[in-house]
């Protein structure tokens, strides 16, 4: 092998070893299956909670980021829709191939058709985040964290303003 082609074979071989340990940060290396719930909180209109309980309950989460959170359950009883909190403009976030049961895809356009119906779960679990719950009538349900206002922009740094709770007071969740 003549020298260029042995730089070639070193940059081709260290590019590759870079997207996979890319590739396995992203999708594994941050995730840990999260602990089991019995139950999955509500809010009501009056900041109340409402605990939902649950079967089948699967969720995963990252150490990275508040953001990692996603879950799968079913649930018999469903809420009284008049005692929880409607949650405009949630987006499910997509979750590792790996975690099959939770597809945002589906999940997104079951919740723009009106297939599902989803609600606020925990409001600042982390500053500026949100537990968000999608629920379906056959029972199917899910979870995942969302930014809300106060989040969107203490992350894009604008101001916050006074309607978000000082960082240092903001609940440490669940």
């Amino acid at each position: 092998m003549t020298g260029g082609k042995f730089v070639v074979a070193i940059l081709v071989a260290c590019a590759a070893a870079a997207g996979i340990g890319i590739w396995y940060t992203q999708t594994r290396a941050y995730h840990t299956e999260a602990p089991v719930q019995a139950t999955v909180r509500l809010t009501d209109a009056a900041e109340a909670v409402l605990d939902l309980p649950v079967s089948g309950f699967t969720a995963i989460e990252t150490v990275s980021s508040p953001l990692g959170f996603r879950a799968c359950f079913t649930f018999d009883t469903p809420p009284d829709p008049a005692a929880t909190v409607p949650y405009e403009g949630a987006t499910p976030l997509i979750a590792p191939g790996w975690f099959g049961c939770f597809d945002a895809g589906a999940l997104d356009e079951a919740l723009a058709a009106g297939d599902a119906t989803a609600v606020l779960g925990t409001k600042n679990i982390a500053y500026g985040v949100d537990r968000i719950v999608a629920l379906f009538p056959d029972g199917r349900g899910y979870a995942w964290h969302q930014l809300n206002n106060c989040g969107r922009k203490a992350y894009d740094g604008s101001p916050v303003g006074e309607a978000c709770p000082p960082r240092d007071d903001a609940p440490a969740g669940e």
